[in-house]
């Protein structure tokens, strides 16, 4: 059961409008540093691996926080843990602004990850406590479609500040997050679950650090996977998960209740989540600095071809809600990885000779495919778990997201650089069989979500 503790003014409004704003603020911000990585690495004298760390250290704070941001969310009140994560933005948003070097920025970047977590878990949480009905289904559906425009106008808008330096970004980006917290604050109602949790401080340490050990580990493979420190990191990851398995199956009231994989469209969210993760976000991840140096097209053109994926996956989550309402979100997830699938694997003739327009085609399935999941991913978080436990259901769905993402970039690197090279030619040569990698992969999840769709609830 969820409490839901009256302050006025309640709004529907504002339930549906600040989660919505706040993912579409986390996501821009997520996919900024894309349009201005050359110039942010140069004026942070980041080399290789300092270039790297620019463009992953957000994954660490988002893949280490999610799940405990949505389980303190549930404890503590979502829209408290909303409002600070709105707070912890801004403040880390201004470090980003004002690093001296690739250390503070990626101190900063990790901090903005932890606080996109927070918005992201609580505002999810807040739509499933305070929202029912067909107020949730629009409430979903537009939190999903936010993903999609999110991604589209994060390298765009930072590509247009970047006249006035890399770093107004963050400057514009912590204002917006102190505007966020100041209207959340007086709009949102607040709500919690009935009977508390508790904080599971085993349970943070040994995720946070499995998930950061992993990330790192990843991170560090896209330098050499063979180096000692990747091994080590690896081992490290599975012990601490492992543990942290462990101490969920003998909690009483764990911070992810493991009863919840007993429910399938629970996991339809985590599984389909991280398939999205590593091959949809993963292969995106990697064509979008190839547009860009492979074909020959201008930082601005190369963001601007990109949004015809992103763009369209925005438009085409905002229409999942003129779909049936007795299709199974199930089945509707399998048609959008399918179209993930397919509209990447449209994509695998690129080479140096490639004219643009001829990706249009591939670049738009995969962005029906795209949105359709995103919202039915948001929904699909809520409705696999119990109300009171809104926030453990987004959380977890969006660890499993952005855990794949990371992995998903660091293998499609991997694949693209050994089928090609490593120079921009060959991540040119290498990318459509990366891309091949990742459309199958789709198609594997929209069988896999088939499969678990018609397991008895």
């Amino acid at each position: 059961m969820t409490t839901t503790l009256p302050r006025p003014p309640r709004t529907a409004t504002a339930v549906l409008a600040l989660p919505a704003a706040a993912t579409l603020l986390a996501l821009m911000n997520y996919t900024a540093p894309i349009a201005t990585l050359h110039g942010t690495a140069t004026a942070l004298g980041a080399g290789a691996g300092g270039t790297i760390w620019i463009l992953s250290a957000v994954n660490l704070g988002l893949a280490a926080a999610l799940l405990p941001a949505g389980s303190l969310a549930d404890d503590h009140g979502r829209r408290r843990v909303f409002v600070l994560g709105a707070l912890l933005l801004a403040a880390t948003s201004l470090l980003c602004a004002a690093a001296p070097d690739v250390v503070w920025y990626s101190a900063g970047r990790i901090g903005q990850g932890a606080a996109s977590a927070a918005l992201l878990a609580a505002g999810l949480g807040v739509i499933g406590a305070s929202a029912h009905g067909e107020q949730r289904a629009r409430g979903t559906t537009l939190w999903g479609a936010m993903l999609g425009l999110g991604i589209a106008l994060g390298p765009l808008a930072a590509a247009v500040l970047d006249a006035a330096g890399w770093r107004l970004w963050y400057v514009v980006t912590a204002l917006a997050a102190l505007a966020l917290a100041a209207v959340a604050r007086r709009t949102l109602p607040e709500s919690r679950a009935a009977h508390r949790r508790g904080l599971d401080v085993p349970g943070v340490l040994t995720l946070a650090g499995g998930s950061a050990a992993l990330l790192t580990a990843v991170t560090l493979g896209r330098t050499g996977w063979r180096a000692p420190g990747v091994a080590v990191a690896f081992a490290l990851a599975a012990l601490l998960l492992a543990a942290f398995t462990v101490i969920e199956l003998r909690r009483a009231r764990p911070m992810l209740d493991p009863r919840l994989l007993r429910r399938p469209l629970f996991l339809l969210s985590v599984t389909g989540a991280f398939v999205v993760g590593v091959g949809v976000i993963g292969g995106m991840s990697l064509l979008a600095p190839v547009l860009d140096q492979g074909l020959g097209l201008s930082t601005l053109g190369a963001a601007l071809l990109f949004t015809v994926w992103s763009g369209v996956s925005f438009v085409a989550a905002l229409g999942v809600r003129r779909l049936p309402p007795h299709w199974h979100p199930g089945s509707l997830l399998a048609l959008a990885l399918a179209l993930s699938g397919i509209g990447t694997l449209a994509l695998l003739g690129l080479d140096a000779g490639t004219r643009w327009w001829t990706l249009v085609p591939g670049l738009v399935i995969a962005g029906v495919g795209s949105g359709v999941g995103n919202a039915m991913l948001a929904r699909l978080a809520l409705e696999g778990v119990p109300p009171e436990q809104a926030g453990m259901g987004s959380g977890a769905a969006n660890t499993a997201r952005y855990v794949g993402a990371s992995v998903g970039v660091a293998v499609m690197i991997a694949i693209a650089s050994a089928a090609g090279g490593d120079d921009p030619a060959g991540l040119l040569r290498g990318t459509p069989v990366a891309l091949g990698v990742g459309g199958v992969l789709c198609l594997l999840g929209a069988g896999l979500a088939l499969v678990v769709r018609r397991v008895p609830r």
